[in-house]
């Protein structure tokens, strides 16, 4: 596979509309482009997904991408259909000739990316597919999925080197944000990659000042920071009643805020996720439900009120401030009775097997599923329902479904919306012959295809029922009703929208007393939940250590050069500061300016300790000279940001 760097900016610019590559970007594109297998670890933000859409765009053939999540799945597919490339996802929940079309779409058709969730890698109707598809290259997003030893395992991902033996000498290219070195070297020893090369942007964000206090009033502390540090923030916390509570409170405040968590329909995520990235809302109150997928630059605080369950999670979460390269602030809030509850939860999230078979059976009662029936059948599912019809503890009972989901039995997809679909299966003579004989059902037909002419035949196209009830003069329901009846006379295959979260069995039924649960595996992963349970509270706790080393470390990344930025290099600063030299001055007024903080020149002063010191305000004269420093218009001092 030829690949040269002008032809990858001309794609980069032609498609994508950028002028140059971010750091590592070039290297990663040329790399898998000319076919060589690639592993790229670049933290969240820096830009992971162009590194294989771009060499892909480059050679002729289709490119795999296998992904653990829908949502992220439907956006790349929805933004590359926008900038005309051809784009489609296949996941749970879709109907079996619904991926029947898209699949021969992928062969036949002008498909460029195929996106796929790793659970249907090994099923015959993709594999027959797979082996007549022209494939140019196969990436594999959120790689640690892989590994048994990241947060995140995913059984189904073990399948995906076995695709070499359909297309052996297509390359692969690895992607992840963050992994520890024992991930790394499972990566690329699963995925077999042969002559690797390995990109790691360092996990290091200069920018950023990480900061963990003990608190007990979180929520006031938080709004002192909100206060202090101006522009856009995002305040995660565990439970999704909070989410409302702490925004509710903030808009009390006069601090403008919304809030997000899964319970929501998809609608109400979206309103208030495109309100707070225009800027309409400042601060986002959310799950950590919140944040993946979402390029907004200009972050400037993350704040957290809970402890995440492990510092993979917290990493990515912070990482989301400063994404522009100007200071920002991870903040982390915590208290003692958050350091044991973080422990227990570590130690609950693999349940009895006794437990985790009585939630098998309790689903298969719900859906009355036979033994032996429905693989690769989903499900609509409501959690707060389904526990409170079978008496069953809610947080157990998720925690037990992530269990079956990484023994491959089921996988639980998030709620999202998924619009309307139809697609004609049949000829045109066929589909006139149902319009004569139907006449009622004649108008809809002559308007759809009127309004989507060749691709109905070709493939699935995305329907709204509201448009079509307007052009001619029905209600909605009764449009539903018509293409229900198209659908039921087998000459449109109609997907109507849905927007609830689902469970997928991915085998068979089980009974649940042979319920196939490896029981070694289940405790190495509790050992390994309860390992990184107490690296995220040694890190909450940590007041000796430079915070960025703390996470550098954690991630296989060690360098001797500190921050100065985080709380703990700034306190060790006040410690060992000769407040009487200039550099001691110096360093006194950029931790009086910390955090967004302004004073008038007399006030910031007395705030340092050089109250009326003639020599202190020629210093703070010539911080603003070098622009290190800068004057509002209303005459205060404050750090410049940059």
């Amino acid at each position: 596979m030829a690949a040269s760097k002008e032809t990858a900016l001309q794609v980069l610019k032609s498609i994508f509309g950028f002028s140059d590559f971010r750091p590592l970007q070039e290297e990663i594109v040329l790399s898998v482009a000319g076919g060589r297998d690639t592993f790229a670890i670049l933290p969240t933000g820096g830009g992971k997904s162009l590194c294989f859409q771009v060499p892909a765009l480059m050679h002729e053939g289709i490119c795999l991408v296998v992904s653990p999540l829908i949502a992220l799945m439907k956006d790349q597919v929805d933004n590359l259909k926008k900038k005309g490339v051809k784009a489609v996802a296949v996941y749970s929940g879709m109907r079996p000739r619904e991926i029947d079309v898209l699949l021969d779409n992928c062969i036949y058709g002008e498909v460029k990316f195929l996106y796929v969730s790793p659970e249907r890698l090994k099923t015959d109707l993709f594999l027959e597919r797979f082996r007549q598809m022209k494939v140019s290259m196969i990436a594999v997003d959120e790689a640690h999925c892989i590994s048994q030893w990241g947060y995140d395992f995913r059984p189904p991902y073990l399948e995906i080197a076995a695709l070499r033996e359909i297309h052996p000498q297509v390359p692969f290219i690895a992607l992840t944000a963050s992994a520890t070195l024992d991930v790394q070297k499972d990566i690329i020893d699963k995925l077999e990659l042969k002559d690797c090369a390995v990109f790691a942007q360092s996990a290091k964000r200069r920018n950023i000042s990480f900061v963990a206090r003990e608190a007990e009033n979180k929520f006031e502390k938080a709004w002192e920071v909100l206060k202090k540090v101006q522009g856009s923030a995002i305040l995660y916390v565990r439970n999704r009643k909070g989410t409302k509570e702490m925004s509710d409170q903030l808009n009390r405040l006069g601090i403008s805020a919304t809030y997000y968590h899964a319970g929501l329909n998809s609608e109400e995520r979206s309103v208030r996720q495109v309100a707070w990235i225009n800027g309409k809302v400042r601060v986002m109150v959310a799950t950590n439900a919140f944040g993946m997928g979402i390029d907004k630059p200009d972050v400037r605080v993350v704040i957290h009120l809970d402890l995440p369950e492990n510092l993979e999670n917290y990493y990515q979460e912070a990482g989301r401030a400063g994404r522009d390269g100007f200071k920002a602030f991870a903040v982390l809030y915590y208290s003692l009775h958050d350091i044991a509850q973080l422990q227990e939860r570590a130690a609950q999230t693999y349940p009895s097997l006794e437990f985790i078979r009585k939630v098998y059976q309790s689903l298969a009662n719900h859906y009355r599923i036979a033994v032996g029936s429905s693989e690769m059948s989903s499900f609509d599912f409501d959690l707060h329902s389904f526990t409170q019809t079978y008496q069953l503890d809610a947080l157990l009972t998720y925690n037990a479904l992530k269990v079956m989901q990484e023994e491959s039995l089921l996988l639980l997809s998030e709620g999202l919306l998924v619009p309307s679909t139809i697609h004609i299966p049949v000829s045109q003579s066929q589909l006139y012959e149902v319009q004569v004989r139907y006449a009622s059902l004649d108008p809809l037909v002559k308007l759809l295809l009127r309004m989507y002419g060749g691709e109905l035949f070709s493939g699935y196209v995305k329907v709204q029922e509201g448009r079509l009830a307007k052009a001619l003069g029905l209600s909605e329901t009764q449009i539903e009703k018509m293409l229900q009846k198209l659908d039921s006379l087998e000459v449109l295959a109609y997907n109507p929208r849905r927007d609830q979260p689902q469970v997928t069995f991915l085998t068979p039924r089980f009974d649940a007393g042979k319920l196939p649960l490896n029981q070694k595996r289940i405790g190495h992963r509790r050992d390994l939940a309860v390992r990184k349970a107490r690296s995220m509270a040694a890190y909450a706790e940590n007041k000796q250590l430079c915070r960025t080393l703390v996470l550098l470390d954690y991630f296989g990344e060690h360098t001797d050069e500190v921050c100065g930025i985080c709380d703990v290099c700034l306190n060790r600063k006040k410690l060992t500061l000769d407040v009487g030299s200039e550099e001691g001055i110096r360093e006194k007024i950029l931790i009086t300016l910390s955090g967004g903080k302004a004073f008038s020149l007399r006030k910031l002063l007395a705030e340092a300790g050089y109250n009326d010191s003639l020599e202190a305000a020629e210093i703070v004269r010539m911080m603003e000279d070098e622009e290190v420093i800068t004057t509002t218009a209303d005459g205060r001092i404050k750090l410049k940001m940059e």
